[in-house]
Parts: C-alpha cells; structure tokens; sequence
C-alpha cells in the first residue's frame, strides 16, 4: 500500500480519526497536568520563579528542535517578528499561570485555565476565519458545563486554596488571554506546514525574552532560594513535562485547530484531581467522575460534528490562501 493510499484510508476514516484525536488530547492533557503539578510543587517549596522554570524548558526546546532546523539550512516559513510575539504572549501566559500557584490550589488554577476555551473560539472567529456549526458550539458548551459541576464540587469540599486565591484566580484570567493569543498564533504558524520551526522558534524568542525579564522580575527571589534535591526534582520534572507539551502541541493544532486543542485540555483538571488524591491526601467529591464524562461527551459532540468544507487537493496543490479549515483534510500527512 502506498503513501497516497494510505492518506485517502486515513481521510475516509472518520471515526478512527476522531478517536485518534481523542486519544492524543487526553495524552497532552496529562502532560499539561504534570506541569500543573510540579509547578505546584514548586510553590509549595517556598520556590517564587515562574519565569525561571519557563527558562529551561524553551532553552531545552532550543538544544533539541533548533539544532534540527540548523541542520535543515532552510529559510524561515514565518517572518521572524511574528515569532517575537509569539514568543512574548507564550512567555506571559506561562509567567502568570505558574504565578497564581503561589496563591491558588491546583484545583482552582487548573479550573480556571479553561477559560482559555472562550477567548480562543472568540479570537480563530475574528483572525482566523473559523466558522463553528451550532452542533460544535454545543459540544463546547457541554464541556464547560463538566467543568461547572466541578465548581461545585470544589464548593463543597474546598479546593486547598493558599493565601490569597482571588489575587491567584486573577493572574491565571489574565494567563488564559495570553495563552489564547498564543494558540491562535502556533495555530496560524502551523498552517506553514512546519512543526519543528514553529516549536524551535518560540523556543528561542521565548528564552530571549524570559532572559531578559528575570533580572528585574525574580533575581531577588532566585537568590533566597536554597536549593535542595526536592527543589531540583521538581524544576526537573517540570521542564521535562513541558518539553513534551510543546512538543505535542503543533501536531493537535495541525490536526484539529486551537479550539478543539483546548476543549481536549479541559479533562487536564481531572488528571489534576489524582495528584490531589495521591500526593496531596485530599478529598474528592464524586462529582468529578460525573463531570469527567460530561466533558468526553462534548469532546466527542464537538470533534463528531467537525467538517471539511473544501476538498483536500486545494490544499495539495499549495494555495496559501485557502481557508483555515482545510488543515483538517491534511491529517494523513501527519497520521505515520
């Protein structure tokens, strides 16, 4: 069977697509949760450097993915500015996020970084183009009400919250705006066909720019820190969850798009719930377990419902200019 045969299986197979889709969300959903856990270890370490741990995993994204474009001697697909930005608002959605666990539980910071669902169907609508069916908005709004039973649960038995969760609750709000705005664009970026120079890139703009920030942000902080094996394990563990994340990200993009990517990303908090469980001895209310399945049922709703508009050989034959949606045609590409 040949490469073309195979793509054109591929494309006919809606349901083994949509499972594989599935199936690749949850994954990156439990490395987002991984990161979300080493994180809050990290502040409960008495550890204040969001910007520090962000610096090892773009430098990490550097050392693997940039040495492989240095190899290639190939000129970059996407002007260099524009990776500047995405760069900038990846670096502050990171900085604010990891800024609210010195403040918030895991819970509510996982919680609330879905509202990175809304800002991002509201901004591919407006840049991107995207059009959403009104079955597709449905699933969407399924899997935020999966994640208001999990409000309630928290409600009723509390969410371990820190010092001071409102000040937390409005640093990860304002996260999820820069990280809407980086999805769009690793969205728009991916649409060039290159994965490994779009990651390499926010790997390189995002440790100049996190470079550039720690003198004056968190230098004081850094020298107070008294380094112990659990902190080095954590900052590891961190980096190494995040190196896959980045990794995985712009092949869900280029397969289903930023708002299919978040949607997959809500369950991250349910993953979350088994770190409370086991590292943290906390309860949790069986509302979870209701909300989870509410959630897989919008993810199915939303990615069932999910149609090519255009006809893939538009695609093919290397019109820039073609609408968005057409990436979806394009899986078989990325499918070995």
């Amino acid at each position: 069977m040949n490469w073309c045969a195979i793509k054109s299986w591929w494309r006919s197979h809606g349901t083994l697509r949509n499972l594989y889709l599935l199936v690749l969300g949850q994954l990156l959903s439990l490395v987002l949760a991984l990161m979300s856990f080493t994180s809050s270890l990290i502040a409960s370490l008495g550890v204040d450097a969001p910007l520090t741990q962000s610096l090892f995993i773009y430098l990490s994204l550097v050392l693997v993915y940039g040495s492989i474009l240095l190899y290639r001697r190939q000129g970059l697909r996407v002007s260099w500015y524009w990776y500047i930005l995405l760069g900038f608002v990846d670096v502050h959605g990171n900085y604010f996020v990891n800024k609210a666990f010195q403040f918030s539980s895991i819970t509510s910071v996982t919680l609330l970084d879905c509202c990175t669902v809304a800002w991002v169907i509201v901004l591919t609508w407006i840049v991107l183009g995207t059009r959403y069916s009104l079955w597709q908005l449905f699933g969407a709004a399924i899997c935020v009400a999966g994640l208001g039973l999990v409000l309630l649960s928290d409600a009723g038995v509390g969410g371990g919250g820190r010092s001071k969760p409102l000040l937390g609750d409005t640093l990860v709000i304002l996260g999820t705006i820069f990280f809407a705005l980086s999805n769009v664009g690793e969205e728009f970026c991916v649409k060039k066909k290159d994965q490994i120079e779009v990651v390499s890139m926010i790997g390189v703009f995002g440790f100049l720019v996190t470079l550039c920030e720690i003198p004056p942000i968190e230098l004081k902080s850094l020298e107070s820190v008294r380094w112990t094996t659990d902190i080095v394990l954590s900052f590891a563990g961190y980096v190494m969850s995040g190196f896959m994340f980045y990794t995985l990200v712009p092949y869900v993009l280029k397969l289903s798009g930023a708002t299919m990517f978040n949607l997959s990303i809500l369950t991250a908090d349910m993953w979350a719930v088994v770190f409370r469980i086991f590292f943290y001895h906390q309860k949790v209310d069986w509302l979870y377990y209701i909300s989870f399945a509410v959630v897989v049922i919008g993810l199915v709703i939303y990615s069932a419902t999910e149609k090519d508009p255009n006809p893939v050989s538009t695609l093919e034959d290397g019109d820039a200019n073609v609408p968005y949606q057409v990436l979806v045609g394009e899986n078989g590409s990325l499918a070995s």
